[in-house]
């Protein structure tokens, strides 16, 4: 009989877990009716569901009652779920994401919100907006830059007419594998199908790996990977996760073609609420400018003048006119902070046009 070095039998330590994991069944539920009291007086004064400001406070706090061997990583990812299946009590929170399944955009989502709650597939990034916007959905989850590709446009597009604001950011490392129905040598690839910003995120590989293969641009990811699945010819191949290599049956020809080894993509949760200050917070905004000498340099300098971080600046076209630009433009800080608060009001004296896409726990 194996024995630890105190005399305890095997038999003895999974006695041990099974009471510790019977206390642990009956501290969650103790847990979840707690936060059915919480959900009932959101309801009774209009508070949204769903507060990524407590989420980050939860999630900082139990990495300081971490004290191991588990690393605050997987106690985060435990109590993730703890969160979703908080969440899906009673009327199942909905979660929208630009689609199929497996899209970075769904990765991205059941990473802030968990398995529990309800997810919804869009064809398209306005089609998460509008989901939202009708109120089919809770929230929406899409994606607002890459770290070698730079800004979904798009996205940047809809924001500026929509009336739905920035709740929560989620920043995502994305690794690409070429998959295939069967192991076969690059030399017999013809054709690739994948998302646009993969192809460029994977530009350099694929130049000096597969430079004559044909590549087909589709709207996602695993989109490209059901079509290698559903694909009666050889040759093709899709450029996607690892996870949909799982869920399609697809083997993996190579893996982490990306051309920098710190590819992220940055998403953004999207819904009717605003968050409170956490200490730790991001603000997006949107301005233009009014057509005069150095009418730039004046907008930037309420912020430099309250001492305040831009972590981006990004320009697109208004599309209302001819030469006139939308500024987008992210700081630190919460919109509530005095300094935040002081520097946007000296702003919107000066721009023709000022709108706060909203506020929020930074992810870093």
């Amino acid at each position: 009989m194996m024995k630890t070095r105190k005399g305890q039998t095997l038999q003895d330590l999974r006695n041990k877990v099974d009471a510790l994991n019977r206390r642990l069944v009956e501290l969650l539920n103790e847990r979840a009716r707690l936060t059915l009291q919480i959900r009932d007086v959101k309801e009774r004064h209009g508070i949204s569901r769903y507060a990524a400001d407590r989420e980050k406070i939860v999630y900082k706090k139990v990495s300081v009652y971490n004290k191991g061997p588990l690393s605050d990583e997987a106690v985060k990812a435990c109590f993730r779920e703890i969160m979703s299946g908080a969440l899906a009590l009673e009327q199942p929170l909905k979660v929208a994401y630009m689609g199929p399944e497996l899209t970075f955009s769904h990765m991205a989502a059941e990473e802030r919100f968990g398995s529990q709650v309800a997810y919804v597939c869009c064809d398209t990034i306005g089609d998460v907006f509008r989901e939202v916007e009708r109120g089919r959905v809770d929230f929406g989850v899409v994606p607002i830059e890459n770290s070698i590709e730079g800004a979904v446009n798009h996205t940047l597009d809809v924001l500026v007419d929509s009336e739905l604001k920035i709740c929560s950011e989620i920043s995502m490392s994305i690794s690409h594998s070429l998959l295939a129905k069967n192991k076969i040598p690059l030399a017999r690839l013809t054709k690739i199908w994948s998302n646009p910003q993969v192809f460029a995120q994977c530009r350099h590989w694929l130049e000096d790996n597969v430079p004559r293969v044909r590549l087909v641009e589709v709207v996602s990811t695993a989109h490209a990977a059901t079509l290698v699945r559903q694909s009666t010819g050889r040759g093709v191949a899709a450029i996607a996760g690892r996870r949909a290599a799982k869920r399609y049956g697809l083997a993996i020809l190579a893996d982490g073609i990306e051309d920098s080894g710190v590819n992220t993509t940055r998403f953004l949760v999207i819904g009717t609420s605003q968050g409170n200050p956490t200490g730790n917070d991001k603000t997006s905004l949107v301005f233009s400018v009014k057509d005069k000498v150095g009418a730039l340099h004046d907008m930037l300098a309420p912020f430099k003048r309250y001492r305040i971080n831009m972590t981006k600046i990004e320009s697109r076209p208004s599309k209302r006119k001819a030469w006139d630009y939308y500024f987008f433009v992210d700081l630190e800080g919460h919109f509530q902070d005095q300094k935040v608060k002081q520097a946007l009001k000296e702003l919107e004296r000066q721009c023709a046009f000022l709108k706060i896409l909203g506020s929020y726990p930074s992810a870093t």
